[in-house]
């Protein structure tokens, strides 16, 4: 079974090259969607924290681009695979949202490559794996998300 580190270092090398989008959302539709990609150009890989993006009621992600999902998928993958917080929920929870949202017809499914779906899929097999009891109210997301990403 692969370690959490094996798994960063595939998802880094599946989506390390993509490149920043210069914005995010689509940010002239709303202030909602203004605010969050001003967080989100304010950030990079490295400088994204699970506060950012950790409340399911205020996420940024929901309204990201599939090449702005791809640009922070490293450090969304990052979180996934962090310890959970009090402060926050649990990330997994929310990627795994991000990812089986529209199954097959995901925006971001649609725009990665089959490198990119396979990194995917060995990530969600090894939260099934590994974090078995935070996915405990989610397996079937996760499982139906498996499903399509590793289909």
């Amino acid at each position: 079974m692969p370690i959490d580190a094996q798994i960063l270092a595939t998802i880094d090398a599946a989506f390390g090259d993509s490149p920043r989008p210069e914005h995010f959302t689509n940010y002239r539709h709303c202030c909602e969607c203004a605010e969050h990609d001003e967080l989100l150009r304010s950030r990079d890989r490295d400088t994204l924290q699970h506060a950012d993006v950790g409340n399911a009621g205020w996420d940024p992600i929901c309204f990201c681009s599939p090449e702005g999902i791809a640009y922070y998928f490293p450090a969304l993958a990052r979180f996934a695979l962090a310890e959970p917080v009090p402060e926050l929920d649990w990330y997994g929870w929310q990627m795994v949202f991000h990812l089986d949202y529209g199954g097959a017809e995901n925006a971001f499914f649609q725009h990665c490559g089959p490198g990119q779906r396979k990194a995917v899929a060995g990530l969600l097999a090894h939260l099934l794996d590994t974090r078995t009891a935070l996915l405990e109210m989610d397996a079937d997301s996760v499982l139906r998300a498996h499903g399509v990403w590793g289909g």
